[in-house]
């Protein structure tokens, strides 16, 4: 199989025109990795300093969520979506230190400091974007560089990703369409897929009624559900299907959705209804410390997965949460 994509696609995953037309010129692409390695060459040999400078503006300072120069719709949401554990991890007094740092940097340089910053804590950052503020402007140009580099690999695994989604989308609905055709029955007012039973088709499983995965959150101090508590949903996507334990790199979280509890603990819609959720890793996280600054833990993250043979099923995961304590089950 082969992926072809545009010019406007490959802006969103780096704001050099010259990078886009040459990536557009080359598509379509083998795979994900072909697609890296061309994205390689281009930005490293093919385009010069102005597009890289061109490159780096579309991006928001670290510690805000738009750039007056933004390149797309889709670039806007994918660096949200990378600055998620950052914003989930500051603090009113971070973000001023982060904003004047990052001040100080642009006066020095000339350009926004840029960092790849999925999966990583405000204070992270902080100490990075100081530790490179004493750089040489030749030597820092380079590592911005290779920073953006970053930022492109996972922007172009997202862009797959996405793609396959519709490929598959696509597959599904054929299927569906078939089984339409070979209906043969009505029960009790519902209308279900089935099959002769010479060609052996199973019968279709009823449709959901609520998303796939869902969460609340029980105060376990007080007895008494947690609302107003900032919920985020993420899958993982890059070029490892899965993270690996205490290593960077490889991928990066990507956002599915957000919401804040209600009066009774439980969060809004995370996830659209579908029959089949999307295997794959995934995490929930709740913004646990933004209300409440004595909790021992500023935020909680619970990483799980969902297999091929469980897409149909329901995941509720809730918190049950303390000021020195948390756990998670299960539920249904």
């Amino acid at each position: 199989m082969e992926f072809s994509f545009e010019e406007k696609d490959f802006v969103s995953c780096c704001a050099s025109t010259k990078f886009a037309k040459d990536m557009a010129s080359a598509s379509p692409f083998r795979s994900l990795q072909h697609a890296v390695s061309v994205a390689r060459d281009v930005w490293f040999n093919n385009v010069d300093v102005n597009g890289w400078l061109q490159a780096f503006s579309a991006h928001p300072r670290i510690g805000q969520t738009h750039s007056p120069s933004v390149a797309s719709e889709a670039s806007a949401q994918w660096s949200k979506g990378e600055q998620s554990t950052a914003l989930a991890t500051a603090t009113g007094s971070s973000l001023q230190e982060l904003s004047e740092w990052n001040a100080r940097y642009r006066e020095k340089f000339g350009f926004v400091f840029l960092i790849c910053a999925s999966g990583r804590s405000t204070d992270e950052i902080l100490a990075e974007l100081k530790r490179r503020y004493t750089n040489r402007p030749i030597v820092e140009f380079e590592i911005a560089a290779q920073e953006q580099m970053k930022i492109t690999e996972l922007r172009l695994a997202k862009l797959f990703s996405s793609r396959e989604n519709i490929s598959s989308t696509a597959d599904k609905y054929s299927t569906a369409k078939k089984a339409e055709e070979d209906r043969i029955s009505i029960i009790g007012g519902h209308v279900t897929a089935a099959s002769e039973s010479s060609t052996g088709k199973s019968v279709r499983h009823p449709a959901r009624t609520r998303p796939p995965i869902t969460t609340h959150v029980l105060d376990v101090s007080r007895g008494s559900p947690a609302a107003g508590i900032e919920v985020l949903l993420e899958v993982w996507r890059g070029i490892q299907s899965r993270p690996t334990f205490g290593a960077a790199g490889g991928g990066s979280w990507v956002f599915q959705g957000s919401s804040t509890t209600d009066l009774d603990g439980r969060s809004g819609q995370l996830l659209s209804i579908v029959d089949d959720a999307s295997p794959g890793i995934y995490r929930i996280s709740f913004n646990t410390g933004k209300d409440n600054p004595s909790c021992f833990f500023p935020y909680v993250s619970i990483v799980f997965e969902i297999k091929e043979s469980q897409k149909r099923e329901h995941f509720h995961v809730p918190l049950l949460l303390s000021p020195f304590s948390f756990s998670t089950y299960r539920g249904s």
